[in-house]
C-alpha cells in the first residue's frame, strides 16, 4: 500500500489495520485518559476489534463502504467520545482534509506512513501534531510472508496544540508488553 508498491491499490485504500499496529499506541491513549473513541474509517472493523481488546469502547464506527462520509457528516456524530482513532486512507487528497477536520473536533490519532512527517506537505499540519509514535513496518496483506515497504506511525492531532510533535521511537516488545498487559488479538 506504500509508494513503492507495484500492485494495484485497493478501492478507497481499504487495508485492514493489523494487530501489531495497536500495542505501540495503547500506553499513549491510556496516559491521555482515552477510554472511548469513534472510528470514522472502520472498513471491516479490525481496528475497533483490537482497541476493544485493550478495554477501549467504540461509540461509533462507520465507513465510506456503508455510505458514511467522514468529511461531510455532522460533527455532532463525533461528540461523546474521548478521541477519534482511525487508519485513514493514505491518499493525500483524502487524508489531509481528514486531518484538518478531525483535529478541530476532538483529539485525533491517525495511523499512516512514517515518512509523511518529513515531507513539505506535512508543514501545514505539523504544528498541531502533538505526538508521533513509531510503529515500524506492518503486514497489510494477511496470509503473505512479507511486511509492507513503508514504516508506519501513529500521529496525534489536536487544533488546541501548537509547537509540533514529540517523537516516540519504537519500544522493545518486552517494554510494550509491560505497558499493555496480556491483551492479545481476539
Amino acid at each position: 500500500m506504500g509508494k513503492r508498491s507495484s500492485f494495484p491499490r485497493r478501492k478507497a485504500d481499504a487495508y485492514q489495520t493489523p494487530y501489531p499496529a495497536v500495542p505501540p499506541v495503547i500506553p499513549h491513549l491510556l496516559a491521555e485518559g482515552i477510554l472511548t473513541f469513534v472510528e470514522p474509517c472502520c472498513g471491516e472493523g479490525q481496528l475497533v476489534k483490537w482497541l476493544s481488546a485493550f478495554g477501549l469502547r467504540c461509540h461509533f464506527a462507520r465507513d465510506l463502504s456503508d455510505g458514511f462520509d467522514a468529511l461531510t457528516c455532522s460533527p455532532h456524530i463525533f461528540q461523546g467520545a474521548d478521541a477519534i482513532i482511525t487508519n485513514p486512507p493514505w491518499t493525500r487528497t483524502i487524508m489531509h482534509p481528514m486531518i484538518e477536520r478531525f483535529a478541530g473536533i476532538a483529539p485525533t490519532w491517525l495511523l499512516f506512513d512514517a515518512d509523511w512527517a518529513h515531507t513539505k506537505q506535512a508543514a501545514t499540519y505539523i504544528d498541531y501534531c502533538s505526538k508521533i509514535v513509531a510503529v515500524g513496518r506492518l503486514k497489510w496483506m494477511p496470509g503473505t510472508k512479507h511486511s509492507g515497504k513503508d514504516n508506519a506511525s501513529w500521529y496525534r492531532f489536536d487544533r488546541r496544540h501548537t509547537g509540533g510533535p514529540l517523537f516516540v521511537g519504537r519500544t522493545s516488545n518486552e517494554a510494550a508488553k509491560s505497558y499493555v498487559g496480556a491483551a492479545a488479538p481476539c
